[in-house]
């Protein structure tokens, strides 16, 4: 396969990458619009932001099993083409029921798209190190469009409306779908195994159950239905793990987890994700309504994210070379530990300038942990199995951003509604609800609800940003004691 052929084949993967990427955040510039345009309940406007990551981290295991027995090729083309039908039923949405379950669509087809992408890497790209920028290249696109999601939301959302968030995916899903059926090769694997279905059923049902259950317990008082859901989440995901123990062919080799670094790999991924996934989320309607930039000026000033990511996934392959993985994977929680606790520490009001170096420091150490973990990840499994490498990373990679914006969002909401005691239940419910009730006072009363709105939303993300070096930190001291100082992804056996 000739060098051109195949960076070709790689802008095609990340064309489609971009996409589904973009879509797990281009949607928080264009929340305030969507709003006022459909009126959903709070409740089911963190759905709309969250329901897409959860169904399509709940679908990548299995999915990444069908592509390994019945084509890689074919999965990616029929996901894609599923993903631009969706955009459509989500960008005709006339209510919120309509804009979720488009929003489910979306997901299902990601799922299908994502694993793919990763898996067809491995199988195209052989040499280890070429492999490495392939993947660091690939995780730069993957990063990036999760944080220019809102700068194109943003500018969309105020040309056209919140509506061509979702129509700009289907011409570059028409021109990807027509470029990968010209230049995609086909993998699968060899042994073309059967599907086992009770364990596709146990993988997703736990694995949302768990989000759900997650996502509900967060916000504090839980209920006993929470609390099942959850639990029944646990259960199914044990059961699932003891299935594939006893496969011949499992959907996933759940053996892979007794490997110490790929199971770091794994935590790394989902904890960079998460504080991403949170982060630009609340710092988008930070800047929108504590400081009332329109969605493209609050998208843009995320853009340093972006950026620093870009960077630092493409230095990545050099840096894991010359220092080794486990201080990649190091450095970059360690950069998200200082970058929340600058967040924390920054006096208030909270000024941007803070909180552009928090960017700044979010995607250089998101970028460098995503892009080390996605190489051990695929290093870790032979070739015609490369699905399941996919389906990790890509779990975890999903995961994190969905749980994110459910748990730290959760945290977030539970500690702005505490610091809104005796305010009305519609200012206490959100800082976009005290917003919507402040307009309905007399103008110095309005602006007072609003003073302390603002500063309510300030005081909850230092308590977020707490949460947040809490979590990294632990993850850091992790992997500091489960990967090896040694370890490489470009030596023997890799």
């Amino acid at each position: 396969m000739a060098l051109a052929g195949r960076w070709a084949m790689l802008a095609v993967l990340c064309a489609s990458l971009l996409l589904v990427a973009m879509d797990a955040t281009i949607l928080n510039v264009a929340l305030p619009s969507l709003i006022d345009d459909l009126q959903p309940s709070a409740v089911q406007q963190l759905w709309i932001i969250d329901i897409y990551g959860l169904v399509l981290g709940g679908l990548l295991v299995t999915t990444a099993a069908v592509g390994d027995r019945f084509g890689r090729r074919k999965l990616f083309l029929i996901g894609f083409v599923l993903f631009g039908v969706a955009s459509v039923v989500a960008a005709t949405a006339g209510n919120s029921a309509q804009l979720i379950a488009g929003r489910v669509l979306l997901g299902v087809g990601g799922a299908m798209v994502m694993p793919s992408t990763l898996s067809l890497i491995r199988n195209i790209f052989t040499d280890a190190h070429e492999r490495a920028l392939a993947i660091g290249i690939w995780a730069a696109v993957a990063g990036a469009g999760a944080a220019i999601g809102p700068v194109v939301g943003g500018l969309l959302v105020e040309r056209y409306g919140w509506s061509a968030a979702f129509w700009v995916n289907v011409p570059v899903v028409v021109v990807t779908v027509v470029a990968g059926l010209w230049l995609l090769p086909e993998f699968k694997d060899p042994g073309q195994h059967a599907l086992d279905v009770l364990s596709a059923v146990l993988s997703v049902t736990g694995i949302i159950a768990l989000a759900w259950g997650i996502k509900h317990v967060a916000k504090g008082r839980p209920a006993v239905p929470d609390l099942l859901v959850l639990a029944v989440g646990i259960g199914l995901l044990a059961w699932f793990a003891r299935r594939q123990l006893r496969l011949g062919d499992p959907l996933l080799d759940v053996r892979l987890f007794r490997n110490r670094p790929f199971t770091a790999a794994a935590l790394v991924t989902l904890m960079a994700m998460l504080a991403a996934g949170a982060a630009l989320f609340l710092v988008s309607l930070w800047l929108q309504y504590v400081h009332g930039y329109s969605p493209f000026e609050a998208g843009l000033r995320t853009l340093p994210t972006a950026l620093a990511m870009l960077g630092s996934s493409l230095l990545t392959p050099t840096l894991m070379h010359r220092i080794g993985v486990r201080a990649c994977m190091a450095i970059g929680l360690a950069g998200l530990v200082a970058g929340f606790t600058l967040l924390a520490l920054a006096p208030q009001p909270t000024s941007y300038a803070y909180v552009a170096v928090f960017l700044v420091t979010l995607g250089f150490s998101d970028g460098l942990a995503v892009t080390t973990a996605a190489s051990v990840l695929v290093s870790a499994v032979p070739a015609e199995r490369a699905g399941q490498a996919g389906a990790v990373s890509e779990t975890s990679y999903e995961l994190g951003v969905g749980l994110g914006v459910a748990l730290l969002g959760s945290v977030h909401a539970a500690a702005y509604d505490a610091r809104m005691a005796g305010a009305p239940a519609q200012a206490a419910e959100s800082i976009g609800g005290a917003k919507e009730y402040a307009e309905t006072l007399p103008a110095a009363a309005g602006v007072r609800l609003l003073e302390r709105a603002s500063d309510a939303f300030d005081d909850a993300l230092t308590t977020t940003s707490y949460v947040s070096i809490g979590i990294a930190a632990a993850v850091l001291l992790l992997v500091v004691w489960m990967v090896p100082g040694s370890f490489r992804t470009t030596g023997p056996g890799h």
